[in-house]
């Protein structure tokens, strides 16, 4: 059983810093792309940043220059660094995985999402 757990979010003033994990667990084998996306009420998930595996990253343009995406490998750790947080920010963030696992083989899988909150 795999699972990705999101955690860090919260409640923060317009203009501060919030950083999100997500930890992958279970029988994983390997971690290609890893990704963050966003859904605030009424409207559509959205995808925030990806990484690859090598380091890659990209970005909404809503995001870039504000959000740094980064994992650690060796722990099946992808983060979310955001910074001059606005209230447009506030969402639901959901970290998903292209995800090889010994019994499933490669699938996309889903965290339980983190609710950010940034008060104008």
């Amino acid at each position: 059983q795999v699972q990705l757990v999101e955690s860090g979010g919260g409640l923060v003033q317009a203009g501060g810093s919030l950083r999100l994990s997500c930890a992958a667990s279970g029988s994983i084998v390997m971690i290609n792309a890893m990704y963050w996306h966003r859904q605030a009420p009424g409207n559509q998930r959205e995808l925030v940043a990806t990484i690859t595996r090598g380091g890659s990253t990209d970005y909404a343009d809503s995001v870039k220059g504000r959000f740094t995406i980064s994992r650690d490998n060796a722990k099946n750790t992808v983060y979310l660094q955001m910074n001059s947080l606005k209230a447009a920010d506030t969402a639901v963030y959901y970290c998903n995985a292209d995800l090889l696992s010994a019994y499933g083989g490669w699938k996309n899988y889903w965290g339980q999402g983190t609710q950010v909150t940034v008060s104008s």
